[in-house]
């Protein structure tokens, strides 16, 4: 079918968007229309089946060499933030793309560079930046830029590996010189072993001089400045010289003398 559709829509045609993504295995839902692109000045129409999308720089956004013709992974990755409801929406394709390996946040900046028109650039860019800074998912960064940055936390290390009995962890944000975590869990429930074995591990970052302090999608969402002020308090109690910044006048992180 997909062939049919690039045939149908004529010279230049590539599948792009959703039917690009499901290829290059960016997306596990299957989307049931063919997506696909086409050069601007083609007049041609979409079918039940088909979605024809246009583009002045088709050329550029094909690839090379896979079959069936479509577009570089970048170029899918940057055609599904334009059709995203939300930047976080935009952001999923970004951080999907990335922590699959499938491209790099410097490789979709260029890619982003090319286009004059797009929404939601500086957000795109923004998480760009977070994500080569190791930042995985859409909930670590409404952490970096809802409760990190406007509240003027020190930078946390992103995916900071370190060793616990021998055992390899990944913590999503560590505040080494001052021995504090912030792990943050989108799950709304747990299993009662994987609640355990959470337990278990703060014991043990513990007992190495690291205290963990763990949030939810909840908290990030809609307690952003209360979870400032908590973290804040606790990176004071082991050594930080700062203070958290309010982000707002009614922001309840505390104030400087």
């Amino acid at each position: 079918m997909q062939w049919a559709a690039l045939l149908r829509s004529g010279t230049g045609a590539v599948l792009s968007h959703q039917t690009a993504a499901e290829l290059d295995g960016l997306t596990d839902k299957f989307s049931p229309a063919i997506h696909v692109t086409v050069p601007a000045a083609h007049r041609i129409r979409g079918a039940t089946d088909v979605i024809i999308h246009r583009s002045s720089r088709i050329t550029v956004a094909r690839h090379p060499a896979l079959l069936p013709p479509r577009t570089r992974i970048e170029e899918t990755v940057i055609d599904l933030t334009q059709t995203a409801r939300s930047s976080d929406e935009a952001f999923h394709w970004l951080s999907r793309a990335c922590g699959g390996r499938l491209t790099t946040a410097g490789r979709l900046q260029v890619a982003l560079e090319q286009r004059k028109q797009v929404r939601y650039r500086a957000e795109l860019i923004s998480g760009l930046v977070a994500i080569a800074d190791g930042v995985h998912s859409s909930l670590e960064y409404r952490y970096v830029r809802g409760v990190e940055r406007p509240h003027q936390l020190p930078v946390a290390q992103r995916q900071a590996n370190i060793t616990l009995r021998k055992a390899r962890r990944y913590l999503d944000n560590l505040y080494g010189e001052f021995g504090v975590a912030v792990e943050l869990d989108g799950h709304a429930a747990h299993l009662v072993h994987d609640r355990w074995r959470d337990v278990h591990r703060d014991n043990a970052m513990t007992g190495a001089g690291i205290i963990t302090l763990r949030y939810s999608w909840t908290d990030v969402t809609q307690r952003a400045c209360e979870m400032a002020a908590e973290i804040g308090a606790v990176l004071r109690q082991r050594g930080w010289a700062g203070m958290p910044r309010p982000c707002a006048p009614h922001c309840p992180a505390p104030r400087r003398p």
